[in-house]
């Protein structure tokens, strides 16, 4: 039984591309890709002499059995996309996925990725986000998305643009989702690389006074404002309790029932948690 590696390369600066990554690349039996004519670029920059066939959205399913038939059968593989981490809003999914079904081994090779990138960069929120790809162009995709974050508890959200597209889409987004915050970052990790940060109104007044806003490709992440809700569930619900039984005068169980009447957003388990964390405390 052979292995897939899954292989991240550069998205911009070759200098990214890791010693691991090459080796694999030199050693593999062959390396899946999505454009040859891209790919080939990258192995010729690192003299690496191998075999690339075409693997891309289009083909995906047709050639999936041939390459698990050729993983069972003992040859290793190398799966690159065009740039960054394969499967990442990239080709991949469904070759990985058979391999797992499969029982073939499946090894990620690390290196750079946009979303990430751009991620660590954008001075907001990082505890947790979500990460959503290309921004949609259909109308009913794009009111789904927004109604999402809306709902969300996650207040921080990853999207790739194009730059044809990115002063539209940022124009929709402030429209909809009221207060954002928001980093966007053009041209990772090349020569001309730009980041623009800030309330959404400043930065799309300096998108659109930048002359060069119609090319390169971008990321931006967004972070909503925090809302009432989200600061009242910030506070500790032990430290809710103590503050009604202060308040009202009462025990700890008349806490927890009025808590649990007046706050729905916590579940019984969570108050029901907290109020034995605070009988230990107060021991």
């Amino acid at each position: 039984m052979g292995t897939l590696y899954v292989v991240a390369t550069p998205i911009g600066n070759l200098s990214d591309m890791t010693e691991r990554a090459i080796k694999t690349l030199t050693e593999v039996d062959y390396i899946l890709c999505e454009d040859t004519r891209n790919s080939i670029k990258l192995l010729n920059h690192f003299n690496i002499k191998n075999k690339l066939i075409a693997y891309h959205k289009f083909n995906e399913q047709e050639k999936v059995n041939s390459i698990i038939k050729d993983l069972k059968e003992g040859k290793n593989i190398a799966l690159i996309s065009d740039a960054g981490t394969p499967c990442i809003s990239d080709p991949g999914s469904i070759i990985v996925k058979q391999a797992k079904e499969n029982k073939i081994n499946v090894i990620g090779i690390g290196g750079i990725s946009a979303s990430i990138t751009a991620l660590s960069i954008s001075g907001l929120h990082t505890t947790s986000f979500t990460f959503y790809g290309f921004f949609p162009r259909e109308k009913k995709e794009q009111d789904k998305i927004i109604e999402e974050i809306n709902n969300s508890k996650v207040k921080t959200f990853i999207f790739y643009e194009s730059p044809k597209r990115i002063i539209k889409t940022l124009e929709l987004l402030k429209e909809e989702i009221p207060n954002l915050k928001i980093s966007v970052s053009k041209e990772l990790t090349k020569l001309h690389e730009k980041n623009f940060y800030g309330d959404i109104n400043k930065v799309l007044k300096e998108l659109k006074n930048d002359d060069k806003t119609t090319s390169g490709e971008y990321t931006f992440i967004i972070e909503k404002e925090e809302t009432k809700e989200d600061k009242e569930q910030s506070v500790s619900v032990e430290s809710q309790l103590i503050d009604l039984i202060i308040k009202n005068n009462i025990t700890i169980k008349d806490a927890i029932d009025k808590l649990n009447k007046e706050n729905k957003n916590l579940s019984k388990k969570e108050i029901y948690n907290a109020s034995l964390n605070l009988k230990n405390i107060l021991k």
